[in-house]
């Protein structure tokens, strides 16, 4: 997960100070009127966006199995009407507008294509999340602690290349640790909260929700392991289909 790359954006529009402590700043574009699309495609980044996500789409197994997974669960995911690039904020990627149910993609900021699978995917757990359970993401923080905690796990933020980019390194933990410290970021990204208590609820639901590997029923430290685990989820509701 980059850097400010988390659940809820935006809430209801409220105004002032509430807006803030809900990470609305950080997406400005959620405010405004929707450009035409003739606007919309003059912009490089805006086509660039559309195109790289149809491609985490169609070809990546970690969307694969997510959007699967959603289906299942009572809620297809649409491209026109759950995803939507946009400029945002510098330091964030993307974030999930729980208030519409829709996906951001910061266009100015996302600028390759493995960068877009992750932030596809990290945003489709929070989706996920959202599908399956009664999430509290604004008056929560343990609830937000824990989508978090499961999209940095589950969505190959952490993997070994991402963290040896990041020039970080490590040996026994290293994937706990990594997952424990990008979960506290992203509250900190999206709440006016101290580090201290982003800290404390993240360490009181770490376990469980570490251990929590819905939809993929194991850690995908790579795309052969998502693939593997795709296949797997295939396989189940076949399985499941028969009973």
């Amino acid at each position: 997960m980059e850097q400010g790359e988390a659940a809820p954006p935006a809430a209801e529009e409220k105004g002032g100070e509430e807006e803030d402590d809900f990470g609305y700043r950080l997406f400005p574009d959620r405010n405004k009127k929707p450009q035409s699309f003739l606007v919309r495609s003059l912009f490089t980044f805006h086509n660039r966006c559309q195109l790289m996500l149809r491609m985490t789409l169609d070809t990546n197994p970690y969307a694969q199995l997510l959007l699967d997974a959603m289906k299942q669960s009572g809620c297809t995911v649409f491209n026109d009407r759950h995803f939507s690039c946009e400029d945002c904020d510098g330091c964030v990627s993307g974030g999930f507008d729980s208030a519409t149910s829709q996906i951001v993609l910061c266009q100015n900021n996302i600028r390759h294509q493995s960068h877009m699978n992750r932030v596809v995917t990290h945003e489709l757990i929070h989706a996920f999340d959202h599908c399956r359970a009664h999430v509290d993401w604004f008056k929560n923080v343990k609830h937000l602690a824990c989508s978090e905690i499961r999209a940095a796990n589950l969505s190959g933020d952490c993997t070994l290349m991402n963290e040896i980019s990041r020039f970080k390194f490590g040996l026994k933990g290293h994937h706990q640790t990594c997952v424990r410290d990008r979960a506290i970021r992203s509250i900190l990204a999206v709440r006016k909260v101290s580090k201290e208590t982003a800290e404390k609820a993240v360490d009181e639901v770490f376990d469980a929700c570490f251990n929590d590997l819905e939809p993929f029923g194991r850690i995908p430290h790579s795309k052969t392991d998502a693939k593997r685990a795709y296949k797997d989820f295939q396989n189940r509701d076949r399985y499941n289909a028969n009973l």
